[in-house]
């Protein structure tokens, strides 16, 4: 049975592709870990036998060996704990600092707004966070047209680059309950 061109090249085809697949790496090869990469829990509780039973590991009697009897953290046995005994010094301004929503003119730059840009247009396009109580503009980067722009704050180097280009640096209106802050 003599075979003609075209058969023997589809012959050589299905070999070779029988070759490839057997070369695929298979799913449950990838995943399977290494001797030791799983540790099985320990149980407890199951008889004598088992090596954990009985006491379950925990000994004894006392407060540790109860349900629920864990030790807070920094309890001293009933004595005054030491972070009690020491002196609370010094002042921490974390509670009393402003916080602001940082922006640079960059971001700014790609907004494609005529109008002013405020709070709600910066909310929008996803530059600020919605619980944001203070926005800040910074002069990092270049602006190509004017813009009107209202923040809490402007540093520098931001108002004279939106100023330069002929737009405005607008300083936001402060309400009755934000200054009560």
């Amino acid at each position: 049975m003599i075979k003609t061109k075209v058969e023997k090249k589809l012959l050589n085809r299905t070999k070779v592709r029988k070759l490839n697949l057997q070369k695929i790496m298979r799913l449950h090869e990838i995943i399977a870990d290494k001797p030791g990469a799983r540790k099985s829990r320990k149980r407890i509780g199951r008889g004598e036998g088992s090596g954990r039973g009985k006491t379950s590991g925990r000994g004894h009697k006392g407060q540790k060996s109860r349900s629920g009897g864990s030790i807070p953290i920094g309890f001293e046995g009933g004595k005054i704990p030491l972070y009690r005994t020491l002196p609370r010094r010094g002042f921490n301004n974390y509670r009393f600092a402003v916080k602001y929503e940082v922006l640079n003119l960059n971001d700014l730059a790609k907004l494609e707004s005529d109008a002013v840009i405020d709070f709600n247009l910066m909310v929008q396009s996803g530059l600020i966070d919605k619980n944001a109580k203070r926005v800040k503009v910074l002069g990092d980067g270049e602006i190509k047209k004017p813009i009107k722009v209202e923040a809490d704050h402007f540093s520098a180097s931001a108002k004279k680059k939106i100023e330069a280009f002929g737009g405005q640096a607008l300083l936001k209106k402060k309400d009755q309950k934000e200054s009560q802050d």
